[in-house]
C-alpha cells in the first residue's frame, strides 16, 4: 500500500481465495472481512460498544459521505474532530465517495464531466459533488480509508453508458488523487464495466498502475442477476493487484459473499443484515427464518442454536415474533445484532479454512 502506517499482506491461499491482513494506523484488520454500514455516523440499531465486544468484534466499519454531507453536516463533525470522535469509534472506518448515492438520484441530479449537481432527498436543496469536493468531505471526516469519487452506471445500461462512466471515472481518479486528503488517510480507487468483463479489464488497466492503497469493484450488485455478477467476479477479482486489498462494494447475501471470497476478493459491505434484520428476515446456519411466519409463534426454540450472539443464548422465535409483530424497538437490536453476528462469524470462517487448507 502507498499510504504510511499502512500495508497488506496475504498470509493464506486456497485457490484464488487468499487470507491477509490489513494493517492501518488504528489497528490489524484480519480479511477477508464483511464491514457493518454505518451510514449516518451509525451501524442501525447497534451502539459502538456492541460492536467492539464478541462475539461482533467489528474491526472496522463503514461510514455514508454523502448522508454525512447532508446530515448532522461538516460543521457538526468537524466540532468533534472528526467521525471517529462523534461516534466513539476507535477502529478503522472506510468511507464511501458519495457517488453511489448521487448516481442513485436518477430524478434529482445532472452529470457532467465535471461532476455531479443533486438535489437533496431530505429538503430539496441544490448541491454540487466534484471529485475534489468529494476527498475534502471525506478529508473532514477524517475516516481511515476514503473512495474516489466515481460514476456508478445501473446495471441495465446500454455499453455507451457505462463507456462514458469509465472514462469520467478515470478522469476524476486522477483528479482524486490530486486532491490533498486527510494525515494518513489511504485512497482507493473503483473499477467499473458493469457486466462486462472485457471492459472491468481494460478499465482495472488504466487503474491499476496508478498510486491507490486498494481497489474496488463497483457498479455490481445494481440489478444484474447473481449468475451476471459471479461471472465477473470468476473472472475479473483475481487479475485486481494481489498486494493490494480488493473490495467489492455493496454486496451482498451470504451466498455472494462466498462466491467473492473464493473468485479472491477481501473487504464486503452491505446494508442487508441490518435492514433485513429490521424487516423481519434473518439469517441463520439453516437458511433464512423469515421471523413474522405463524409458524414461529409458540416456537420456543432459539433462532440458531449454532449462533453464540445474545438473542441466540438468551431468546427465542417465539419472542423475537412477539418482539417484531408490536413493533418493539427491542427486537430491532436483538435481530441487528444476530444478523451482523452471522455474517462476521461467515467471513471469519471462510477465512480459517483458507488458513488451515
Amino acid at each position: 500500500m502507498i499510504t504510511p502506517g499502512f500495508s497488506f499482506r496475504v498470509v493464506a491461499t486456497r485457490g484464488k481465495a487468499r487470507a491477509g491482513i490489513l494493517t492501518t494506523p488504528r489497528g490489524e484488520i484480519e480479511t477477508p472481512i464483511f464491514m457493518p454500514v454505518g451510514t449516518a455516523g451509525t451501524v442501525k440499531a447497534m451502539t459502538p460498544g456492541e460492536l467492539r465486544a464478541p462475539p461482533l468484534d467489528a474491526r472496522i466499519i463503514l461510514g455514508n459521505t454523502y448522508h454525512l454531507y447532508l446530515r448532522p453536516g461538516l460543521e457538526v463533525v468537524r466540532a468533534h474532530g472528526g467521525l471517529h470522535n462523534m461516534m466513539g469509534w476507535e477502529r478503522p472506518i472506510l468511507t464511501d465517495s458519495g457517488g453511489f448515492q448521487v448516481f442513485s438520484l436518477s430524478k434529482l441530479r445532472d452529470i457532467d464531466d465535471d461532476g455531479v449537481t443533486f438535489r437533496s432527498h431530505i429538503d430539496g436543496s441544490s448541491h454540487r459533488f466534484t471529485p475534489e469536493r468529494s476527498i475534502e468531505i471525506q478529508a473532514a471526516l477524517g475516516s481511515d480509508i476514503a473512495m474516489a469519487f466515481d460514476e456508478c452506471p445501473p446495471g441495465d445500461a446500454p455499453l455507451e453508458v457505462i463507456e462514458q462512466a469509465m472514462r469520467r471515472t478515470t478522469a476524476w481518479a486522477h483528479r482524486c488523487l490530486a486532491t490533498p486528503r486527510a494525515p494518513g488517510q489511504a485512497l482507493f480507487g473503483i473499477v467499473q464495466g458493469g457486466t462486462h468483463a472485457e471492459l472491468r479489464r481494460r478499465h482495472l488497466a488504466e487503474l491499476a498502475p496508478l498510486p491507490f492503497d486498494g481497489l474496488a469493484l463497483g457498479g455490481l450488485s445494481v440489478g444484474e442477476a447473481p449468475s451476471e455478477m459471479y461471472r465477473v467476479l470468476d473472472e475479473v477479482a483475481a487479475e485486481l493487484p494481489a498486494d493490494r486489498p480488493r473490495y467489492l462494494m455493496g454486496v451482498g447475501t451470504p451466498d455472494d459473499l462466498r462466491h467473492a471470497i473464493a473468485a479472491g476478493v477481501d473487504l464486503f459491505d452491505c446494508v442487508m443484515p441490518t435492514r433485513n434484520a429490521r424487516n423481519g428476515m434473518l439469517f441463520t446456519s439453516t437458511g433464512k427464518v423469515a421471523i413474522a411466519n405463524a409458524r414461529h409463534r409458540t416456537d420456543t426454540a432459539p433462532l440458531d442454536a449454532d449462533c453464540p450472539c445474545e438473542t441466540c443464548r438468551t431468546t427465542s422465535r417465539a419472542y423475537l415474533r412477539h418482539l417484531y409483530k408490536a413493533r418493539e424497538i427491542l427486537y430491532m437490536r436483538l435481530a441487528t445484532l444476530h444478523n451482523l453476528t452471522h455474517y462476521l462469524r461467515l467471513v471469519r470462517a471462510l477465512r480459517s479454512e483458507i488458513v488451515a487448507s
